[in-house]
């Protein structure tokens, strides 16, 4: 599962790409490399667990679907003229379910619209459906060479609890199918399901460590807002495991990746060297993506984009405006630092300084409360010195550890910084208000 990280919501600002460009900081700047992220809202049957922006429908207008994701991609390209693409996600939803002509269509157009890597990396999501896994071939032919496999579970009990639409022979035929066609290819599973055991995982992810693929997110199951899940636990219908026993299977899954040669470079995600999302490093090293189709969000130009997420209302939208944005707001240098706090602290790589200020504006020391980050190195939370890393144990934390992370916030939250890296950063962000 990938999604772009949600901005920070605030009033709506019309579009201006001119004013929103960083501040260069010699003639021989160049733009980071970009990522795109591509949303695609519809699936066969919404899962009880899932909070994401997707969405059942009869029937879907494939051709003015197509129409309206290259006129969305064509209104970001014209915004980010000059950067080089680094990568293509295509999300969901259940982007399988695009038929592979659109699919095709979108790679090509990404490719004409930017300079491209060498070695592009081009993800699709998709489930293990008979029907999707016959198009694996297809949609590698049309550029795709990185698959991520929804197997979510190796169990059809459990697959019928996360009320998947597979069982295990097909996640399995369809495991097959992906690594035939594509080089790369992710499995998701989910654990912390109700009533798992610790040895019950353990069996289920030796046999996911046993199906050769370079990568594996392992996701605890959680309870969300709006879903048939939470409406269940509400009742006292659903239960999961206890808190202890969720972090059992959290340190499990770490130790039995880490010894099968696929480390965790992330909170939930574990790759053999070289394996690594490069889109979803993207997210976490906090550099500049695009989003386009329903609900997709984007960080580029220091702005912050949301689509809108009803498919019909981007749909229209693209259809009157050339483009399926709802709000598009500047990004403050306080929440740039927040944010690249909140997504590199996730990495076991931790944020490197030079990184963090490049992508922020902001140097990593003046965005730390120092005090804080003595209190959580006490706490064996962060390390104490060089790049700011959270340990093993401190990384599932991190979401709420991040506003004792934050900058002192007396500080003036956006300009105060008159010298260094971050003063070019500040006059850009004045061009923007």
């Amino acid at each position: 599962m990938s999604v772009p990280p949600a901005p920070l919501r605030g009033p709506a600002v019309p579009a201006d790409a001119a004013a929103s460009l960083p501040a260069k900081a010699s003639p021989s700047w160049q733009p980071p490399p970009l990522s795109l992220y591509i949303h695609w809202p519809f699936c066969v049957t919404k899962c009880p667990y899932c909070d994401f922006n997707s969405h059942v429908r009869a029937s879907v207008d494939h051709a003015a679907w197509r129409d309206a994701l290259l006129a969305d991609l064509a209104h970001e390209a014209a915004l980010t003229a000059g950067h080089r693409l680094a990568s293509i996600f295509f999300g969901g939803g259940t982007p399988s379910l695009m038929p592979p002509e659109t699919v095709a269509a979108l790679i090509d157009a990404a490719r004409t619209h930017w300079p491209t890597a060498d070695d592009l990396e081009i993800t699709l999501e998709a489930n293990p459906s008979s029907a999707e896994a016959a198009r694996f071939a297809e949609v590698a032919a049309a550029g795709v060479n990185r698959i991520s496999l929804g197997l979510q579970a190796l169990d059809d009990a459990a697959l019928r609890l996360l009320g998947r639409p597979h069982d295990l022979a097909q996640g399995l035929a369809a495991l097959e199918a992906a690594q035939q066609a594509v080089p790369r290819v992710s499995i998701d599973l989910i654990h912390s399901r109700p009533g798992q055991t610790v040895a019950e995982w353990d069996r289920e992810l030796a046999r996911a460590l046993s199906l050769g693929t370079g990568h594996l997110s392992a996701y605890q199951l959680t309870i969300e807002p709006g879903t048939r899940f939470a409406a269940l636990h509400a009742k006292g219908l659903l239960a999961l495991p206890p808190d202890d026993e969720a972090a059992a299977l959290y340190e499990l899954t770490a130790d039995r990746c880490a010894a099968a040669g696929l480390s965790a470079y992330e909170i939930s995600n574990h790759a053999r060297p070289g394996e690594e999302s490069r889109h979803n490093l993207q997210y976490w090293r906090y550099g500049p993506y695009a989003g386009i189709g329903p609900g997709a969000h984007g960080r580029r130009n220091r702005r912050a984009t949301q689509r809108h997420r009803k498919p019909e209302a981007w749909l229209e939208s693209v259809r009157a405006h050339g483009h399926g944005i709802e709000t598009e707001t500047p990004v403050s240098l306080r929440e740039a630092a927040m944010e690249a706090l909140l997504m590199g602290l996730r990495l076991a790589e931790g944020i490197d300084p030079h990184r963090f200020t490049a992508a922020t504006g902001v140097p990593l020391m003046r965005a730390i409360d120092p005090a804080a980050r003595a209190r959580l190195a006490a706490l064996g939370l962060v390390t104490a010195a060089g790049p700011l890393t959270a340990t093993p144990a401190g990384r599932p934390l991190i979401n709420r550890l991040i506003l004792e992370l934050a900058a002192d916030p007396d500080r003036d939250p956006d300009c105060n910084l008159d010298s260094g890296p971050a003063a070019p950063m500040c006059a850009a962000q004045e061009r923007t208000r």
